[in-house]
């Protein structure tokens, strides 16, 4: 990593330092809304599984709309598939959920068929390579929950900026806040921010 002060410019904002949360995950969580709501998903006990809370979850979707009709979304660390299946649940068109560890995708799958969700398709695979081969402006909202001690942050928010549309959003949950002069390069912007005790919830869209 290069140092935050060049003796030969200005002084460039610093990256976030990353702070694991220590909070033990609840063994189940709840869909909050639309036609799926209250719908139980369980937490497996998984390093690093850490679901988005319920309130973070509501301030999300008031903040994109209630009706996501239509919409194309991409879950990048499905984990519980909390986040994309809220989505789904308001009606996005297409929500795929993609997952590394296989029992977790085993889940998901027997979720899905249950629900008869059948715009969810559940991906086994890495997210930043599924992410990277995405057409450029294709999605309309990508959902980012990596590990917060894996440092895929940058990487994961740089192929998110190309995979989704000018008018697209990205939801960005993190230990600390980004803020745009992090964002800058990327190019990402702050719209909508939030902070849950130990959680950073960011709304991002591209910038010109």
């Amino acid at each position: 990593m290069k140092s935050s002060h060049d003796p030969a410019g200005p002084a460039r904002p610093k990256r976030p330092r990353v702070v694991t949360a220590t909070a033990s995950a609840p063994q189940e969580v709840r869909l909050i809304g639309g036609r799926w709501k209250r719908t139980p998903l369980p937490v497996a006990d998984r390093p690093g599984l850490r679901p988005t809370p319920a309130r973070v979850r509501e301030t999300l979707f008031n903040w994109l709309g209630q009706d996501l009709s239509g919409w194309s979304c991409l879950d990048a660390f499905a984990g519980t598939g909390a986040l994309g299946l809220e989505a789904a649940s308001r009606g996005a068109a297409r929500v795929w959920l993609v997952e590394q560890d296989a029992a977790l995708v085993a889940r998901l799958q027997g979720l899905c068929t249950k629900l008869q969700a059948h715009g969810v398709s559940v991906q086994r695979g890495d997210a930043l390579t599924v992410l990277r081969t995405q057409a450029s402006g294709s999605l309309d909202l990508v959902l980012l929950d990596p590990p917060f001690d894996a440092g895929l942050f940058e990487p994961a928010l740089a192929a998110a900026a190309k995979a989704v549309s000018m008018t697209g959003w990205i939801y960005l949950e993190a230990p600390v806040e980004w803020t745009d002069a992090l964002l800058a390069p990327l190019p990402l912007r702050v719209h909508r921010h939030l902070r849950a005790g130990a959680v950073h919830a960011h709304l991002l869209q591209r910038t010109a």
